[in-house]
């Protein structure tokens, strides 16, 4: 296997099979990846929340196939709106230009596909076929309004070679949510939007609006620490003020 600091001297080495880029996607497919993907920062989020992007992939948008070959009819190979997979090597995704399983070592451990009316059938059939001979782990599927999966939530996960659907909950809230556990998040329809959910906290991961009131409620915090420690300085000053002129009398 390709280290990472060999990859990054020499990305396309002489010779290295490389998979073509996928083809253009349809717009239907490329406006529901958008709003409830790339536009809410949702892969950027991911990645944040797993961190160490040497060896942790979370993508979208290239290639899986079973092993380096040409994409002539019949190849197994599937193009996922959204993959994560753990303990690989980033770089040579990079250089193959898509993974490849027999390079990696493994299949990816979670895929999810966006409904969308050009591939609401192949997501719940033909996809899910090749995703699970593939070897991925888990297979999710979202769909804003349950037109084209049928379901607004679903997710499967392999056992013995073959998947069996994940169990989704109807919270309080009206939401619905599934337990990934090779991601250990709930994945959630909530009000047709996408989230993400830490177990151990039972709130979303961090996010770009989470991360920003967090700054500006520690940035008001120490404000009013300062302004505390202001106030009993000057009370201190009163104080002693008071005691001289007592002593003075």
């Amino acid at each position: 296997m390709t280290s990472p600091n060999t990859a990054a001297k020499n990305p396309h080495p002489r010779g290295k099979f490389r998979l073509p880029d996928p083809p253009e996607r349809e717009p239907d497919e490329k406006m529901t990846t958008a709003i409830h993907l790339h536009e809410p920062g949702n892969t950027h989020h991911l990645a944040q929340h797993f961190g160490n992007p040497e060896t942790t992939l979370v993508t979208c948008e290239r290639y899986i196939t079973m092993r380096p070959q040409r994409m002539v009819s019949g190849s197994l190979r599937r193009v996922p709106d959204l993959m994560i997979a753990f303990g690989v090597d980033s770089a040579l995704y990079r250089a193959s230009n898509g993974y490849v399983i027999s390079e990696q070592g493994k299949p990816p451990d979670f895929v999810l596909e966006v409904a969308s009316r050009s591939t609401g059938r192949e997501d719940t059939g033909p996809k899910r076929r090749d995703y699970e001979a593939l070897g991925i782990s888990e297979y999710w599927r979202f769909d804003e309004t349950g037109e084209f999966h049928r379901t607004r939530l679903a997710g499967d996960r392999l056992v013995d070679g073959e998947y069996q659907p994940i169990a989704i909950e109807e919270p309080a809230d009206g939401a619905l949510q599934g337990y990934s556990e090779v991601l250990n998040l709930h994945i959630r329809w909530e009000r047709g939007q996408l989230r993400w959910h830490d177990p151990a906290t039972g709130r979303h991961i961090a996010t770009f609006e989470y991360e920003r009131a967090s700054r500006i409620q520690a940035e008001a915090r120490a404000a009013n620490a300062e302004a505390r420690a202001d106030n009993a300085e000057a009370r201190a000053r009163e104080l002693e003020e008071e005691l001289r002129r007592l002593r003075g009398a």
